[in-house]
């Protein structure tokens, strides 16, 4: 099954993770499909950058997003929906 998930990167205490697309068997920081995106919860207020339109492609294709994924992707369109307005 393919997942959408986070990938941690940074320093110790210093998180920063990155959006993937990745086989569900594969490593939390092994081998992914694609990147899609990028989240960095140490800024205020968290830095978050999705390519919606990818996410959308692969949730087309059959991959889950994970729980945090899910809520991260949900605050993503509503700061578009509030670029918009």
């Amino acid at each position: 099954m393919v997942r959408i998930r986070l990938t941690r990167l940074g320093a110790k205490k210093r998180p920063f993770y990155r959006v993937v697309v990745a086989d569900s068997r594969s490593p939390r920081d092994g081998r992914f499909i694609e990147q899609v995106g990028y989240y960095d919860p140490m800024k205020d207020p968290f830095d978050l950058k999705l390519e919606l339109d990818r996410i959308d492609h692969w949730v087309g294709q059959g991959a889950r997003p994970s729980d945090t994924v899910s809520r991260l992707i949900t605050k993503a369109r509503e700061r578009v929906a509030a670029e918009q307005a």
